[in-house]
């Protein structure tokens, strides 16, 4: 929902007078129709977004290392290596403004997980995931750590200004006047590819849940199927269908505050969700399926205690950020609620298996 949200944002950059709704319907069609057609279909399409995302950022960290080695003069000074640790100060603007800041960083890294999704569909998962995994790791050091260094090397951190793109600001400060468009088209495939992805995500984890209940069960049979088309075609339609409650809050509320709230409360809860996954990985290892000939978390005793920390943190200091309570106080009674039903259900079944 957040990400078709700015799907609409991007597109009014150049149609401002297109309603939200409108331009969150189409693009919705479009995606939801490409996961429908097959998994390659939608492997293409990621491939192609993905692909103008990489080229932006090369494009920008060659432009730095040009910049740099030209000793290039820009109105803000010198592209220097110096401009990096130039007037620092560990927490300019107070500890609290550092942490406020997790969150949302939280949220753009939210659904990494969906490399290993792709394991049911992967012709040698061993191998496969476990390359996806640590390249994905590796990538995110090149591709963000290094666009960090080199947007600093050419903008003074002081100079850094929060109303634009840093994107923008580098490319404009290059000479190339055209770089606001630009970028708003590559943000926007990116926000493209991140729904593509979570239709693609969210239809299967909905598919496997099905699978997983009895075959008596109205859910199993309306949704524990594969199309001819080799995709769970009505799970992934389940899903378009609850994300159109995004067009139905844009009629009635300004699109940035929709995207506001959805990103809030879709952060909160995956604070939740990741929490209790390593908590559930904690007992896999310490159970009788444990596999040992599997892709393991090093050193999974001290690593595994350390994130969760981490997670409750962050989850923590959402209550002292005004805009992030209502989030977090509907993550934990959405958690209390739907984790009560199911405590519930799986208490009755196990009471029936001792009967």
């Amino acid at each position: 929902m957040a990400e078709l949200t700015a799907t609409a944002t991007y597109v009014q950059y150049w149609l401002p007078s297109v309603p939200a709704w409108i331009i969150e319907l189409v693009f919705l069609g479009i995606l939801v129709s490409i996961n429908f057609i097959a998994a390659r279909l939608f492997g293409e399409a990621e491939f192609w977004f993905a692909m103008i995302k990489i080229i932006a950022i090369i494009a920008m960290i060659l432009t730095g290392v040009f910049m740099l080695i030209n000793h290039s003069v820009t109105p803000l000074g010198h592209v220097s290596l110096t401009n990096i640790s130039h007037d620092y100060i560990l927490f300019p603007h107070g500890i609290f403004n550092f942490i406020a800041a997790f969150p949302m960083v939280f949220f753009a890294f939210q659904g990494i997980e969906f490399v290993s999704i792709t394991i049911g569909e992967a012709k040698s998962p061993h191998t496969v995931i476990k390359k996806a995994v640590n390249e994905t790791l590796f990538r995110i050091l090149l591709f963000y750590i290094g666009a960090l260094v080199v947007i600093m090397i050419i903008i003074p951190w002081t100079s850094l200004s929060a109303n634009s793109s840093p994107f923008v600001q580098v490319f404009k400060l290059a000479g190339f006047p055209a770089a606001a468009a630009t970028i708003n088209f590559v943000v926007l495939t990116s926000a493209a590819s991140a729904l593509n992805s979570c239709i693609f995500s969210a239809g299967r984890h909905f598919y496997q849940l099905a699978t997983e209940v009895s075959k008596s069960s109205w859910m199993y049979k309306m949704f524990a199927n594969i199309s001819s088309s080799g995709v769970p075609a009505a799970a992934i339609a389940f899903t378009a269908s609850l994300v159109l409650i995004t067009p139905i809050m844009s009629l009635t509320t300004a699109i940035s505050s929709v995207f506001t709230i959805v990103t809030g409360v879709s952060s909160d809860m995956y604070i939740i969700v990741y929490t209790l996954t390593l908590v559930a990985h904690r007992r896999y290892r310490a159970s009788a399926d444990f596999l040992p000939n599997g892709f393991i978390m090093p050193w999974y005793k001290i690593t595994s205690p350390l994130t969760i920390l981490f997670f409750g943190i962050i989850f923590i200091s959402l209550f002292f950020i005004p805009e992030d309570i209502v989030g977090a106080i509907g993550a934990i009674c959405w958690t209390i609620v739907f984790g009560g039903i199911e405590f519930v259900r799986q208490g009755k079944m196990n009471l029936n298996n001792t009967n």
